[in-house]
């Protein structure tokens, strides 16, 4: 899997936080922004985060390149959608000799490893026939498997990044898009440090967990993940 913050928003940061400002000030937005220092920008940001006015965030963007996921990854990706997305197309883009993802509990199980790549392998095979019959790439994805590897680049505001990490950071989010999630928190956190300062799974926000009785019971371990 890899996945690289290719743009975003300049000044993230001191965006946001004239966006707060103008809202209260009766300055406008050329004047904000040569007023403010970064020692204000650092304050408002983390009372904006404290009191939870996260409207200001959406002003701000972040788009990534992602690859080495696959299928199951990019069908939850598209729940969110207060994000923008562009995925590498089967109906155009041939899948001979794809690669694939192998979910960690089958590598390390051997019977199971056998018996999924000897399925993938079965289906490269019925794909190049398919191809071979002049079938339509569009019609001939139809056998692909949801562990096909895909290409997606997604751009989301600040604000959604946030929610899209308190869900997809915590323990109980299906393990692939849960790395991704990491990742993306990583790439974000270098640009942006004050808007991301303890983004992560719900509880790591909060300091307490949303899940109830559905809870992984691990609290005081995610929360040694603050600040870090």
């Amino acid at each position: 899997m890899k996945v690289k913050l290719i743009k975003h928003t300049e000044q993230p940061e001191k965006t946001v936080a004239m966006a707060a400002r103008l809202c209260y000030s009766p300055c406008g937005a050329e004047e904000l922004e040569e007023k403010m220092t970064d020692e204000q920008v650092e304050k408002l940001v983390q009372k904006i985060i404290s009191m939870g006015h996260a409207s200001t965030m959406e002003h701000v963007t972040f788009t990534f390149a992602i690859e080495g996921i696959s299928r199951v990854l990019s069908h939850q990706l598209v729940r969110h959608r207060i994000a923008s997305y562009s995925q590498q197309s089967q109906r155009y883009v041939s899948e001979h000799d794809f690669e694939y993802i192998l979910p960690p509990s089958i590598a390390q199980n051997p019977q199971a490893k056998e018996k999924f790549t000897s399925l993938m392998d079965t289906i490269r095979k019925t794909y190049d026939e398919l191809a071979n019959m002049n079938i339509p790439k569009e019609d001939a994805r139809y056998v692909l498997a949801n562990a096909t590897e895909t290409k997606i680049l997604a751009t989301f505001n600040a604000r959604s990044l946030l929610n899209f990490f308190s869900l997809r950071c915590c323990n109980r989010a299906q393990w692939e898009i849960r790395e991704m999630a990491y990742l993306m928190l990583a790439e974000v956190k270098k640009v942006a440090p004050l808007l991301f300062k303890n983004a992560g799974a719900s509880c790591v926000r909060t300091g307490r967990c949303p899940e109830g009785a559905m809870t992984c019971g691990k609290l005081e371990e995610m929360l040694k993940l603050r600040e870090k």
